[in-house]
């Protein structure tokens, strides 16, 4: 297993290398990275993912030229990225377009950059290794049947085509491993989000004026429940983590987290008389969490929580939990802001909904990642306390995280410039 001081010598020894001077960067012809990306547009997760991992690219690859193959945008997102991103190249179609805009696209390239996610697809890893394009994963989870049942033989060869797999936390690595997946490089490097840098401090300012909310003086939380990404909409996994029909179980799972969180939120407003915003990370939870866990609230408790009418985008949520006191949120992604704009979080996790759980521990803060099932509410409101009464030293065990996690994000980078370089 990778551990800790493993990750720091191999950092130390990426970060080592001698530059080579201005001039001889110059009379090197460009390369061109592809990267993947932009999956959803209505979780500001995935969103987010995008400008994180463009951002460690221009920081850490600066003379590269950036080729985005988006899988789902909006204008709203083009034009945010457009904005943070004006030299990077926007590309969007199907990989099995025959000559279309992403096969084109990786022609033009040299290496094919998989971004940060829970995908199982293996239709990318097939076309580059039978064009002879060089491909690698940037910090990628899987559920273990990705290395185990029908297929798993063929899908560990392909796994094995890379130039490197880096995975956002090491029970991937473990997983992957133990299956006999060997690629030259098999790490940990930080999911893309954590690189994330865009602000909308104008509309997040007015938001918190339009529900009173003061600077530092308020939390944010967010269930992530049982129930359909879209309407109508079931989900095809073996997991089945968006159902379109919960069953009495996961009704019963929701109900009984949401009730965790009721009691945090009695205990944080009766201690601190602070408020509480029920800030979403993905959209459809924005009805549920008002089901579940605003609706049952005493009319003298809802008075301090706040229950967002509309969904926003990443640029904005980021400047919204940068002036939240803590960020505390079932899904993962939300907290990664928190962390990435100096905000301290609780993950407040289940296994169920992948690996990439144990992220939050692989960077130093498994204290402030309760698992949900197993954490009672006067443990989590404990854990929120021990930041509340001791915020300076909460923000910088924030900011040694944050180093560490720039630290993997740039011996990476280093990695994928040697790749390319060759």
């Amino acid at each position: 297993m990778i551990t800790r001081r493993t990750f720091l010598q191999s950092s130390a020894l990426a970060l080592g290398a001698t530059a080579l001077p201005a001039a001889a960067l110059a009379d090197k012809p460009q390369k061109t990275v592809l990267l993947q990306c932009a999956w959803a547009t209505k979780n500001i997760g995935d969103i987010g993912h995008t400008p994180g991992t463009l951002r460690f690219l221009e920081q850490y690859l600066p003379e590269a030229k950036v080729i985005l193959w988006a899988a789902n945008t909006n204008p709203q997102v083009d034009a945010m990225l457009k904005k943070r991103f004006p030299e990077v190249e926007i590309v969007k179609g199907s990989l099995s377009q025959k000559d279309g805009a992403v096969q084109k696209a990786i022609e033009r390239s040299d290496f094919f950059l998989r971004g940060p996610g829970m995908g199982q697809s293996t239709d990318f890893m097939a076309y580059c290794r039978n064009i002879g394009k060089p491909w690698g994963l940037q910090a990628q989870s899987y559920f273990p049947d990705m290395v185990t049942g029908p297929g798993a033989e063929g899908r560990i060869a392909l796994l094995n085509s890379a130039a490197f797999i880096y995975c956002r936390e090491t029970k991937t690595i473990k997983t992957l491993a133990d299956a006999g997946v060997k690629p030259p490089v098999l790490e940990f490097a930080p999911d893309g989000c954590f690189g994330i840098d865009v602000r909308d401090d104008a509309k997040a300012l007015e938001r918190m004026k339009k529900h009173g909310l003061k600077e530092k003086q308020f939390i944010t939380m967010q269930l992530r429940t049982h129930s359909p990404t879209s309407p109508g909409v079931d989900d095809r996994r073996p997991q089945k983590l968006n159902p379109l029909n919960p069953t009495p179980e996961n009704i019963a799972d929701d109900t009984r987290r949401a009730k965790v969180y009721q009691d945090v939120i009695a205990m944080w407003v009766k201690e601190t008389g602070f408020k509480v915003v029920i800030a979403p990370e993905v959209f459809k939870e924005m009805e549920y969490n008002n089901m579940f866990v605003y609706d049952p609230l005493p009319d003298d408790l809802k008075k301090y929580v706040v229950n967002f009418d509309e969904f926003w985008n990443v640029d904005e949520a980021c400047s919204f939990y940068a002036r939240a006191h803590t960020v505390i949120c079932h899904e993962p992604h939300t907290p990664i802001m928190a962390l990435a704009n100096g905000t301290p979080m609780l993950h407040t996790f289940s296994e169920f909904h992948s690996p990439k759980c144990w992220m939050f521990k692989d960077i130093g803060l498994e204290e402030w990642a309760p698992e949900f099932d197993s954490t009672p509410a006067k443990k989590m409101f404990d854990i929120l306390m021990g930041i509340h009464k001791d915020y300076a030293r909460a923000q910088a065990k924030v900011k040694k995280a944050m180093n560490f996690v720039e630290e993997r994000a740039k011996s990476q980078m280093n990695v994928l410039k040697r790749v390319i370089d060759a």
